[in-house]
């Protein structure tokens, strides 16, 4: 059930934005009582913090794996294609800061685990750069997340702000930019 609760606090920031989601408006658009909200979240916040720490790992768990793999221009396509298939997923990560979502104090459950999913990250974008430059030094892990985060993501925002999956040719353009960023290097 936690996991409906989730699924509607997404629905409702995908649509009107984090201050569309309140504990009523998420337990109206499943007929569930308030109570049954908060016999599992706290709070408001809690809600919005346990979907979005759930939507990164979702993200990431791909994204990583790919990396893991060595394939840099697989890895940099993954976001438009992941945006494709999770739209509403995708308007929650690119659109909002987690910081906008959540106001407050996280608890401390919720902060150990996104600083695991950011050690992770972390972690992934270092061992790939290593691999593909021989070095993690910054200016080479700079390469690496622009052409595979920030390309991709801004590629893909303005068609989210739409509340539209991107067209096709974003992964070619993605790619391009990918092969000239990186030297065509995988």
């Amino acid at each position: 059930m936690s996991a409906q609760f989730l699924d509607a606090a997404l629905a409702l920031v995908a649509e009107g934005g984090p201050e569309a989601v309140t504990v009523s408006a998420v337990a109206g658009s499943l007929g569930a009582p308030i109570g049954s909200i908060y016999h599992r979240f706290a709070s408001r916040d809690l809600l919005l913090a346990k979907m979005w720490l759930r939507t990164v790992e979702s993200f990431q768990a791909g994204f990583l794996e790919i990396l893991k793999s060595g394939d840099g221009l697989r890895a940099s396509l993954y976001t438009p294609s992941w945006v494709r298939s999770h739209v509403n997923e995708g308007r929650l990560l690119l659109l909002y800061e987690r910081e906008y979502l959540i106001s407050g104090e996280w608890p401390q459950e919720v902060r150990d685990h996104a600083a695991q999913l950011s050690r992770n990250l972390d972690e992934g974008f270092r061992t790939f750069t290593r691999k593909l430059f021989g070095r993690s030094a910054r200016p080479a892990l700079q390469r690496v997340i622009f052409a595979l985060v920030d390309v991709p993501a801004a590629a893909v925002r303005r068609y989210l702000e739409a509340g539209e999956a991107p067209p096709r040719i974003i992964d070619e353009l993605v790619r391009d930019t990918y092969i000239a960023i990186l030297g065509g290097n995988p």
